[in-house]
């Protein structure tokens, strides 16, 4: 326990970020407490900003200052083809590798029956509704247990309508040795091998 309130309260609310223990929230804090005044200002200040001007783009249901977001109003992406990710972190790592020019759509989430998450806690009705003029919906979705399950249920969705439907393709990683990888990752780079 802190002798500071303050602190505490500090330290509780960072050990509520994702991946961060107790330990690390107790030296971030302490970190910012060494800071300059103006510093943890301006850090409160931008956790404001994030609270007061950060919303859901009405199009694609990614974060967004601006709505609709600077990716769906832009002229220069491909309005053809739909990306659709479970977060949107997800479109900045695919925004990183410079490959992807289309446009994308945030679920919010993944099926999980267990859980009790079904269809109407997606986006998904949202995205059957931006179909039209659409050539392909590509799938990239973690490919876990509940991954799949959305997947092949999109997938049988549009199995009637005039849209592509694709998957990121998936196998062994590069610089890894295939004694060590897992028979699921085996088969599945064995179903999507390319000609050489």
């Amino acid at each position: 326990m802190n002798s500071s309130h303050s602190i505490e309260k500090a330290v509780e609310y960072f050990a509520s970020l994702p991946s961060i223990g107790r330990k690390t929230a107790q030296r971030l804090v302490f970190h910012i407490l060494k800071q300059p005044k103006e510093y943890i200002e301006d850090f409160s200040n931008t956790l404001i900003s994030l609270g007061e001007n950060v919303r859901m783009c009405s199009v694609c249901f990614s974060f967004t200052d601006v709505d609709p977001c600077p990716i769906c109003t832009s002229t220069r992406r491909d309005p053809k083809i739909i990306c659709v990710v479970e977060e949107p972190k997800v479109i900045v790592a695919l925004e990183r590798t410079n490959e992807f020019n289309g446009k994308y759509h945030v679920l919010h989430g993944l099926l999980n029956p267990l859980d009790g998450i079904g269809p109407d806690d997606l986006r998904i009705r949202e995205l059957v509704s931006r179909l039209s003029g659409v050539d392909e919906v590509i799938l990239a979705l973690n490919p876990s247990v509940e991954g799949e399950i959305t997947m092949q249920y999109i997938a049988k969705m549009f199995e009637n309508l005039p849209v592509k439907v694709t998957r990121l393709a998936s196998g062994v990683p590069i610089g890894s040795s295939l004694e060590f990888s897992d028979e699921a990752t085996l088969c599945r780079a064995l179903e999507n091998r390319v000609k050489v």
